[in-house]
């Protein structure tokens, strides 16, 4: 027998601004797209979470409330200054503690995982890690750790990265790269030059965090050589492959599972210091080990988003045409990360011949970045907007109008054709929503209570990719299950996959369940990160459903004895048409007794060259207190064009959580250092404020009806980043609009808003 070819071919995917090129299989067979004229039952209805219960309850399983039998807990012992080495750890104190099983320390552990290494480059860096019978015992055991540390110089700041010796053993340079990271399309000096209108803008940004509602966990727990590890991860996958390699191990030997999280945004993407503290200390005991971060340790040690300092200048004619976009960006990224900065969006959002970016990204001697929700778009969109107001204003243009004459009709950076790109409906639809064109009589600039109005766009790469991969197998009783190693970050994926298999195997949806989370039982799938995974994962879903729906129409055919041709399938039945012959699904896999009717799904490789984006406009209105400087947000509309939407009210709840994200960096969010002791001063929640329910506005999310047949069968696009891009841009604009001022830095808090005033009338 001639086994089908398989073949293999490169493609691009797109993961947060980086560019990755693959070798992926093509899948043997081809869907036919959805278009939007497609008629169809479940994929597009507000169906209810199937996890919705649970969490409700409050008996959804997350890592952190994991108690397996016998399981015993370990703590950080951390670093408390920013720079310096070693020189003695004292820990006879700690071991005589009640409770206290084993204490780990750099020499406890394999070098490849880089763990309590000598060297300390910021505050909160691991030390050693206490294990205990409760987690009372190993966090007193923790404080009773003696640790002697030889300080050293630190650079805290850019200025004193770029003055100062490098930051950390083996750079040569404490700017990544060694010079800035410089991209340039046409002549932006000779334009600017010849421009009509030129302004220059300087914008700073903050250094933000996660916050996550549940922190970094992971339980870790040996069954022989074989090692279970629950953890809270957007990537079972990769937490999977990262434990084997840091610990010698076959991947075949490590599993990971992942129930339910709460929340991610970025920094739980690989297996951290955490997951192989565990890991160790559970192999050592031959017990189960919980270790989670407390919220301290979570504030300092899990990632951020990084500050910005950017100087924009942009160039435009008297008709308010841009010819010309300049930055300059200066990003300390920490003590580690990626080079992801402002300057991405400044090559895409906007129809400009003349580009330049220049970013120096720096190393300092504070926690390392990790992406964050739109790493550097977030940013790179606060800087861009403003100053476009600020042309605008020299122009004597509406925002929106000077907007709606500079839309990219082409993916600017990578100079193709958007497989579509809505935006000019998107800025029609959030106007009438807000009531843009009539806000003149409600904008108040004098007296105490002001209020003013913004408008920002957005544009994010959302096309996913291979490789993902999914099964979908029939039941004896006829109900369906679709098997991911995918992951829930609470966004509803459950829900999602279940809805393309009920959709495409023409099955009730209650009779379709989801089974994701776990790399024993689900084949490979990507982290959800980048807003990827309903583009990557869908496609593959549908093929496996379609391909079990073909076997099971060719079963029913031999028993209604018929073509497979004429038959259909729908809410669970199979149909002979024009007849009323029918069979339960059930019925046909009773008679195939254990027989198992099975579908596997491939996603393919994207289609090339096309740029596959989500675009988006948000607009707010706001109320400013020109006494207390206290900025109250009134309401946002936020309308996005994200190709097929899946399940609307899922998607409404990703772009109220990145609006309400994006409010906190506009109003209050904010890593606070001592820059003399680069010690963090806001830990926790109680001083790092994040939005609460008395902050949240009126929040008029909406999407776009459409699918995007050219980006994949499904016609679906991401929409977790774009929905926090635009928000604190539409919201610093709203505050300028308001005063009448110059707005420069976020957040705008009491203080800046009324500095921001600068001793005008209140």
């Amino acid at each position: 027998m001639t086994e089908p070819r398989r073949r293999f071919v490169s493609t691009t995917v797109e993961v947060e601004g980086r560019v990755e090129t693959r070798v992926v299989e093509v899948p043997a067979v081809t869907l036919e797209p959805w278009d939007a004229d497609a008629a169809l039952t479940h994929v597009g209805a507000r169906a209810r979470r199937v996890d919705g219960l649970l969490k409700t309850a409050g008996r959804a399983p997350y890592t952190t409330d994991l108690a397996r039998p016998g399981m015993a807990h370990a703590v950080f012992v951390r670093a408390q200054v920013p720079r310096g080495r070693v020189t003695a750890i004292d820990t006879t104190a700690a071991r005589a503690m009640p409770g206290v099983l084993d204490i780990l320390l750099a020499a406890d552990v394999p070098a490849a995982t880089r763990l309590f290494r000598a060297e300390v480059t910021y505050a909160g860096a691991p030390i050693a890690a206490v294990c205990a019978e409760t987690l009372a015992q190993a966090e007193a055991a923790a404080r009773a750790v003696r640790v002697t540390i030889e300080p050293g110089a630190a650079a805290i700041t850019p200025e004193q990265a770029l003055a100062g010796a490098p930051v950390r053993p083996g750079l040569t340079s404490n700017q990544s790269g060694g010079a800035p990271k410089v991209r340039q399309r046409g002549d932006v000096d000779v334009a600017l030059a010849a421009a009509d209108v030129v302004v220059t803008r300087e914008v700073r940004t903050p250094c933000v965090l996660h916050s996550a509602m549940e922190p970094h966990a992971a339980v870790a727990e040996w069954s022989g050589d074989q090692l279970t590890v629950w953890e809270s991860t957007q990537g079972i996958y990769r937490v999977r492959d990262g434990l084997a390699k840091t610990l010698g191990l076959p991947v075949n030997q490590v599993r990971v599972i992942c129930e339910a999280m709460g929340g991610g945004f970025g920094a739980k993407n690989y297996a951290g210091s955490h997951t192989i503290t565990a890991a160790i200390l559970a192999r050592r005991l031959r017990r189960p080990v919980s270790c989670v971060l407390d919220r301290a340790g979570e504030q300092t040690d899990s990632g951020n988003r990084p500050s910005t300092w950017q100087r924009i200048t942009i160039g435009a004619r008297r008709d308010g045409t841009l010819v010309a976009i300049d930055l300059d960006a200066i990003i300390p990224l920490g003590i580690g990360g990626w080079d992801g900065g402002p300057g991405d969006l400044f090559h895409e959002l906007y129809a400009c011949p003349n580009v330049r970016t220049r970013e120096a990204f720096l190393y300092v001697n504070a926690g390392a970045m990790a992406s964050f929700r739109a790493p550097g778009h977030a940013e790179g969109a606060v800087g861009l907007e403003l100053t476009l107001n600020a042309i605008a204003a020299e122009l004597g243009l509406d925002p929106l109008v000077l907007r709606e004459r500079n839309i990219a009709t082409r993916d600017q950076k990578q100079d193709r054709p958007y497989t579509g790109n809505r935006l000019a409906e998107c800025y029609v639809e959030g106007a009438r929503r807000i009531g843009w064109h009539d806000r003149a009589g409600r904008t108040v600039r004098t007296g105490r209570l002001r209020r003013g109005f913004g408008v920002a766009a957005q544009v994010w790469g959302t096309g996913g990719g291979p490789p993902s991969y999914a099964t979908v197998r029939l039941n004896t009783d006829g109900t369906a299950d679709v098997l991911s190693g995918t992951q829930d970050l609470g966004t509803g994926t459950r829900t999602i996959l279940a809805q393309i298999a009920a959709e495409s195997l023409g099955h009730r949806l209650d009779a379709v369940r989801a089974i994701i989370g776990d790399t024993a039982t689900g084949p490979y799938s990507g982290n959800s990160w980048g807003s990827i995974t309903v583009a990557s994962l869908t496609p593959a879903v549908r093929m496996a459903a379609e391909e079990a729906r073909r076997s099971l129409l060719e079963a029913a055919a031999g028993i209604l004895d018929c073509a497979v041709d004429a038959l259909e399938t729908r809410e669970g039945r199979v149909q002979l048409r024009g007849t009323d012959r029918s069979l339960a699904f059930g019925e046909v896999t009773a008679k195939l007794g254990n027989v198992m009717i099975m579908g596997q799904g491939a996603r393919g490789p994207n289609p090339s060259g096309t740029g596959i984006m989500t675009t988006g406009a948000q607009f707010a209105e706001v109320e400013v207190d020109a006494e207390t400087g206290v900025v109250r947000v009134v309401k946002v509309v936020a309308v996005h064009d994200a190709g097929r939407i899946v399940n609307p009210t899922l998607a409404e709840s990703q772009l109220e959580g990145g609006i309400i994200q994006g409010l906190g960096y506009a109003l209050f969010e904010e890593r606070a250092l001592d820059e003399r002791l680069g010690l963090p001063l806001n830990v926790g929640l109680h001083d790092y404020k994040i939005p609460t329910h008395a902050d949240i506005p009126v929040i008029d999310g909406h999407f776009l009806d459409g699918a995007d047949p050219l980006a994949n069968p499904v016609g679906a696009r991401g929409i977790a980043e774009p929905a926090i891009i635009p928000t604190a841009p539409a919201i610093a604009g709203a505050v300028a609009d308001a005063l009448g001022v110059k707005v420069s830095e976020l957040p705008l808090t009491p203080w800046r808003v009324l500095d921001a005033l600068d001793g005008s009338e209140r």
